[in-house]
Formats: structure tokens, C-alpha cells, sequence
């Protein structure tokens, strides 16, 4: 039975990004993956979904005429299209099997990765069975993390097929661009899908928003500016709108939805994408047999990155990422997975402050936020003010041909503000809301902002002038 210092349970963002760290300290490491390497976040997450965005934004500028060329015979092949996200994919891929090789146990003398094909199952505190297509393999370790992060959740009453009715996960698998597509669910997930069919316009997008608006946890005023942004893209919202069932004919869908002023609507398409969120994976680690249930939403407990057991910190395994009931991005599921592996190595690390995260969000334009807004400060009840500044006044934005965009900065009511969070939209968003993310962690005041000398022509002047 072979035993290893750290074992880690999925190969994701977190997953691999605790392995790479605990490399750093002289461990000796195994990796178990049941499916691809690098999780959710490269072949059906993150890295493929932006890259098919990327390819659909490219798309879009070539399509357009009011920049004093035009395109001659532009045209789109899906077929190649998903080609080139795929080789995004393996090309991520095969850098990570090139870590691991290079620090393979024949290899490396301080320290050592391996990969293990197949499905962990706990059978105690410092067991597990790793199951794979051919066999079924028992390891030990001092320490666990365990980083199996989450699937699309399914729809109540739905049953997904995988061919007309779908989920994120089978975007790679369509053959053609569907005519007609339902996409349920208008959150930051949906809402990234309809921007990138709405591009290519090859497809008719209808978007299914159950609430009076899309990104309902966002302010009024930016949730208008991305449904808005969706609508004039060609997407057609379907606003305080319910499934009420999908009924399926050989050569199309017809679905029912029934509107919360008491109408309903039959529409037709032919395909469905079920965008609802995701949950985390546990269900298969057998946590009952290191004394561990999960949560109801399907996470595990965690406190410091330990798992917890019946309020106790069970300090040789720990989660990360998804299944940590944290915010599903992938930059979070990779600061827990290092500081789990510095934990592990008994070197002094920091607490994560999951107030000053920074969100991107692929939209056409994009959109980009970190700390509170108005609703949450309004809950809290703090003292606010607000700065609104349009794109349309940024000579970069006006040189680059493309105005339609937003800075706006909260900031607190007191003598000094300090900054307590942004949202941002139009080009290169995100290339400045680290800067702003920077400054709410440091506690800065807006005046520290505008001593800052920034350059022209940039996106970035609009802080000077907010």
C-alpha cells in the first residue's frame, strides 16, 4: 500500500494549486482525478467558456461596419469553433501532465507529484480506495484535501438528456449551432452563454429570468445596463418568467412558461441549457466513514481550511474550493488550496477576506466588480456614497470606438471616504479592478485614489475624474 504525505482529491483550480504549493515545501504528493485533469475549471468551466467568449467577441468586432471597413464574407464554423476551445483546453492540459512528470516520483528528489486516474472513497481518517476503469487501489497519507469542486444542478421536474436538453457541461458536445435556444437561469452563468450565441448570431437566444431582472443580487442600475446590453445583442428575456414544462416533438421543443402576472407563453426552440448554478460533488467521498456530513446544499464545513467534525477540526484533512460552501470562483478555490497546503507545511499564512473579492463577468461589454453595493450596504445599514461616471467621457473609450460603458464607486460618508466597493462595465474592466480590489483591502481613502498619477489616453483616468 503505497503512502504519501499529502494526498489530493481533484485535479481543479483548488486541487492542483495545493499540490503545486505543498511541492514547494518538499511533500511527497498524489493527485486523484476521476475525469479531466485540471477539473471543471479548465475542460467544462472556466478556461472553455472563455475561450469560446473570446472567439465569439472576435467574431462580433469582425462583424461590425461602423469602423470604416467591413468584413466581405464573414462566416462562423461551429465544427472549428469548438475545435479551437478544446485545444485551449488540451494545451492547459498538457502543461499541468508536464508539472507533474517533471516532478515525478522517479524524478524528483525534494518532493514528488503522481496522478492517480479514478474515483476517491474514504474509508478512514487516512484511507482511501481510488476506483478507475480497471481497478480499485487503497492509499494512505497524513493529510487530505479534498477540492472535488461541483456539477451544474439539475432542475427540478427536467430530466436533462444531454442532447436537446442540456447543461453547461454539454456545450462542447453540440454537433451544430442550435437555431433556437432556451437558456434557463439569469444569473452571471446564463447570462455569459446568451452573450456568447447572441455574437455569433447564428442563433435565436431566448433567456429565462425568473426574477424582474437579470443578476437580481446586483444594483438596479447594472443589472439594467446587462439585460439592456443582452436585448440590443439580440437576446430575447423572458422577465418574471416560470418553466412550466418542456414537451418534446422529433424536430423541435416546445416549452410552456407561465409569467408571474398570470399570462403564460409557448414558445418553440431546439435546444435547452439548464443554467441554475452548481453543486458541490461529496456525494460519492464517503465522508461518513471519517465521521463528516455534509451540509444540505451538499458542502462540507470547514474552519481554517480543516474539515470539521461534530464542531471539531479534524486538522489532517482539509477542502477547498467549491465543496468549501465559499463562493464558486476559481480564483478563491486556488487561494484555498494554497493556504491548505501551507497549513499543512506548518508555515504561517494569512485568513482569506472574502469581502474584497473581484468578479469578472464575460459580457458584451464586460463587467467587472469587487466589494459591496448598494443593496448589501443598505441591508447592513452603513452610511454611502455614490460616484456614477460614463465611458462616453473617457477619451480612451471614445478612441476606441466603444462608449458604452460604466465606472461607479461607492464609497464611505465620513470625513476621509474610504472605498467600499465598485462595478465597472465596458472594455478592460478587468484590467483595473485589481487596482481598486488593492486599495479596499489596504482600507485606503479615496483621497490616496486620486493622488495617483495615471496614464493618457487610459481607461484608468476615470478615477481621476469620478
Amino acid at each position: 500500500m503505497k503512502e504519501y504525505d499529502l494526498i489530493v482529491i481533484g485535479s481543479g483550480p483548488a486541487g492542483f494549486s495545493a499540490a503545486m504549493r505543498a511541492l514547494d515545501f518538499g511533500l511527497k504528493i498524489c493527485i486523484v482525478e476521476g475525469a479531466h485533469l485540471g477539473g471543471a475549471g479548465i475542460m467544462n468551466g472556466a478556461l472553455t467558456s472563455k475561450t469560446m467568449y473570446e472567439l465569439s467577441m472576435d467574431y462580433a468586432v469582425a462583424a461590425r461596419t461602423d469602423r470604416g471597413y467591413r468584413s466581405g464574407s464573414l462566416s462562423v464554423d461551429f465544427e472549428m469553433v469548438i475545435k479551437t476551445v478544446i485545444h485551449a483546453a488540451k494545451e492547459k492540459q498538457y502543461q499541468m501532465l508536464s508539472q507533474i512528470e517533471t516532478f515525478s516520483e522517479e524524478k524528483s528528489s525534494s518532493g514528488s507529484l503522481c496522478l492517480k486516474k479514478g474515483w476517491a472513497k474514504f474509508v478512514d481518517p487516512y484511507t482511501i480506495t481510488v476506483t478507475g476503469h480497471d481497478a480499485t487501489e487503497t492509499l494512505k497519507a497524513k493529510n487530505f484535501v479534498i477540492a472535488t469542486g461541483a456539477k451544474p444542478r439539475k432542475a427540478p421536474g427536467l430530466e436533462i438528456d444531454h442532447e436537446r436538453i442540456i447543461n453547461s457541461d454539454d456545450l462542447l458536445s453540440l454537433k451544430k449551432f442550435p437555431e433556437r435556444m432556451l437558456i434557463i437561469g439569469s444569473g452571471i452563468i446564463g447570462c455569459e452563454i446568451a452573450t456568447i450565441f447572441s455574437n455569433f448570431k447564428q442563433t435565436e437566444v431566448h433567456l429565462l429570468d425568473r426574477a424582474n431582472r437579470v443578476l437580481p443580487y446586483e444594483d438596479d442600475d447594472v443589472s439594467q445596463f446587462v439585460s439592456k446590453n443582452l436585448e440590443d445583442n439580440g437576446v430575447i428575456i423572458h422577465h418574471t418568467a416560470h418553466l412550466r414544462t418542456i414537451n418534446k416533438y422529433p424536430d423541435h421543443l416546445e416549452v410552456i412558461l407561465d409569467y408571474d402576472a398570470g399570462n403564460s407563453k409557448v414558445i418553440e426552440v431546439d435546444v435547452a441549457l439548464v443554467a441554475i448554478g452548481r453543486v458541490a460533488n461529496t456525494e460519492k467521498l464517503g465522508l461518513s466513514n471519517i465521521g463528516v456530513q455534509a451540509t444540505e446544499r451538499g458542502t462540507i464545513e470547514i474552519a481554517d481550511h480543516c474539515v470539521l467534525r461534530d464542531g471539531n477540526n479534524i486538522c489532517h484533512i482539509y477542502a477547498a474550493g467549491d465543496i468549501s460552501g465559499h463562493t464558486q470562483l476559481y480564483s478563491v478555490a486556488e487561494f484555498q488550496g494554497r493556504l491548505a497546503a501551507e497549513q499543512i507545511a506548518d508555515t504561517p499564512s494569512y485568513p482569506l477576506d472574502y469581502s474584497h473579492m473581484s468578479t469578472l463577468m464575460f459580457f458584451k461589454p464586460e463587467l467587472a466588480s469587487v466589494g459591496l453595493n448598494e443593496k448589501q450596504l443598505r441591508e447592513k445599514k452603513i452610511a454611502h456614497k455614490v460616484a456614477y461616471y460614463s465611458n462616453k467621457l473617457v477619451n480612451r473609450a471614445i478612441a476606441m470606438r466603444s462608449t458604452n460603458g460604466f465606472i461607479k464607486i461607492i464609497v464611505s460618508n465620513e470625513e476621509q471616504p474610504r472605498i467600499l466597493g465598485m462595478r465597472a462595465g465596458g472594455p478592460q474592466a478587468s484590467a483595473y479592478i485589481v487596482s481598486v480590489a488593492h486599495l479596499i483591502n489596504q482600507g485606503n481613502s479615496l483621497q490616496e485614489v486620486l493622488k495617483i498619477f495615471y496614464p493618457h489616453p487610459s481607461l484608468a483616468e476615470v478615477f481621476r475624474n469620478v
